[in-house]
């Protein structure tokens, strides 16, 4: 099938949201149970529509994460040095790219942030979870040090092991130097079964940097929603339990908890932000100092 080919080779998304539409395009909210298997089969045929610029984005992170990148972009961020600034600033920083990008399509970073965090306070959970839907996605920032947006944004996947086909457009995979590399391509690769999926090496983008950045302040329970969320082929495709242990099963379940709010998260207005702005203030300065390290 000809898939088409974006006309910017390194800029195949027009704004980084565009994967997030895409994400909800493909996962479309269910109104009942019963179109759990509608929803199953949307993924079967999502290919079959999906825009040039995103045929094209996926296909430059399917071919270009690597082992050796995976290794090499982790020696370059980790262990954070590149900048210190509070989450306010990185929020104005976000808004700064997404205005440059597609200022007439997306609402400001901090208001589609408020409005995910607004949800899940709604529903009476915890503070903590509530701070992981204002800032979830401010790994993002990435782009402030002109990384490419397949380094950014992107369904996330483990890199060592053979790549599973309930990965999003895993045709790709087949220009992956990774695939001739014999050790690279069994079941469980560099790894060990069952060993923990803190122990595995995922793709690298805003997830897996954010979580490094909130280590040192956030509960279990918040930094493995944060380093995982973009993890769909396991938490929505059940790919990848052969290297999960018990932890991780328990885990992942607050990671289906906080999926809907991520994806389906609607308003039929703007937030008030003069009213909302104290309390999030509050509430970040509860858990964070005045400056991170990013």
């Amino acid at each position: 099938m000809d898939r088409g080919v974006s006309t910017n080779k390194d800029v195949p998304l027009a704004s980084l949201d565009d994967w997030d539409h895409d994400v909800r395009r493909r996962y479309p909210s269910p109104s009942s149970p019963s179109e759990i298997s509608d929803i199953d089969q949307h993924f079967r045929n999502y290919d079959a529509d999906t825009s040039a610029g995103v045929c094209e984005f996926y296909r430059l992170n399917h071919v270009k994460q690597t082992v050796e990148f995976n290794r090499s972009i982790r020696e370059k961020y980790l262990p954070l040095q590149n900048r210190r600034m509070s989450v306010w600033e990185a929020i104005q920083c976000l808004d700064e790219i997404v205005d440059e990008s597609d200022p007439d399509t997306e609402l400001p970073q901090i208001e589609h942030a408020i409005l995910t965090a607004e949800a899940i306070r709604a529903d009476g959970h915890p503070d903590w979870f509530i701070l992981v839907g204002l800032i979830h996605d401010l790994g993002k920032v990435l782009c402030l040090f002109d990384e490419p947006q397949w380094a950014v944004v992107g369904d996330t996947f483990p890199v060592g092991c053979r790549f599973s086909e309930k990965i999003v457009l895993h045709e790709f995979f087949k220009e992956n130097p990774d695939i001739h590399v014999p050790e690279y391509q069994t079941q469980f690769g560099i790894f060990e079964p069952n060993c923990g999926l803190d122990q595995i090496m995922l793709s690298w983008g805003h997830d897996e940097y954010m979580s490094h950045v909130v280590k040192d302040f956030l509960p279990e329970e918040a930094r493995y929603i944060i380093r995982y969320h973009s993890f769909y082929a396991c938490h929505r495709e059940g790919a990848y339990t052969h290297f999960m242990n018990d932890l991780d099963y328990t885990m992942m379940e607050w990671v289906r908890r906080f999926n809907p709010y991520d994806l389906y998260t609607k308003a039929d207005k703007r937030p008030d932000l003069n009213r909302l702005l104290p309390f999030y203030e509050k509430l970040v300065s509860k858990f964070f100092p005045a400056e991170l390290q990013w």
